[in-house]
């Protein structure tokens, strides 16, 4: 996935309330941008650390700039855009570039699996149900994490791919890690052990379970490599 228009780089002053995030540009101008990201972002959102912004024309737009990098202490590149991710994995099943999910005549997006809940995509055939989740949680040298807060709705999400699993359908759980400095990945059940808990459950269910790291520059974000997920 590239970046067009080219990013433009920032200093992070503050992120607040969720979805916005203070930014001090290259002429000493304070702008407030969209921060995609619903989670915590627990280690991402230091003041002082470098940031890359995209810019959108879209004159409806309250906020015309969006948050996409952080660079993190260590000069590790970390992408925070949440909403790409599954951008990122499509891009990636039409390359064949996840082997373990990869040869599909047909790629569906945000199908309908029951009356108040989608799932992220439907690959067929054989018919392959996949939920993806952005991670950008890393404590622990190496180690990537999820979630970085509570998440009902993540819990909510193992448990229907555990339903679909159950009938005897192929069910993934795929977690991207938008960063390339993590080679293991493992569900943080000190942050939320009842998602730990459904992860457990999914997986005695049947849900399959796989994580990818990705390679991140400020020209653009690539799903790169497996990396083993140290179950709960």
């Amino acid at each position: 996935m590239k970046f067009d228009p080219p990013l433009t780089q920032a200093r992070l002053e503050r992120r607040y309330k969720r979805f916005f995030a203070d930014v001090r540009l290259a002429d000493e101008s304070v702008v407030t941008a969209h921060c995609p990201n619903p989670g915590s972002m627990m280690g991402l959102a230091q003041p002082g650390w470098r940031v890359w912004l995209s810019r959108h024309s879209n004159p409806k737009r309250k906020l015309p700039w969006s948050w996409e990098i952080v660079e993190s202490e260590t000069g590790t590149l970390i992408g925070v855009h949440t909403g790409k991710t599954n951008d990122l994995v499509h891009e990636a099943l039409l390359e064949g570039s996840i082997k373990e999910i990869h040869g599909f005549e047909k790629i569906e997006r945000e199908v309908r699996v029951s009356e108040k809940s989608r799932i992220d995509f439907l690959l067929t055939e054989p018919k392959t149900y996949v939920e993806v989740k952005s991670v950008t949680l890393s404590r622990e040298s190496g180690l990537a994490e999820f979630p970085d807060a509570k998440t009902a709705r993540g819990v909510k999400h193992l448990q229907e791919l555990s339903v679909l699993a159950g009938q005897g359908h192929r069910a993934v759980m795929l977690y991207v890690a938008q960063r390339e400095d993590c080679e293991r990945f493992a569900p943080a059940g000190d942050i939320d052990p009842a998602y730990s808990n459904a992860m457990q459950e999914g997986i005695r269910a049947g849900v399959e379970i796989l994580c990818y790291n990705c390679s991140v520059s400020t020209t653009g974000i690539r799903i790169s490599q497996r990396i083993p997920v140290e179950f709960p």
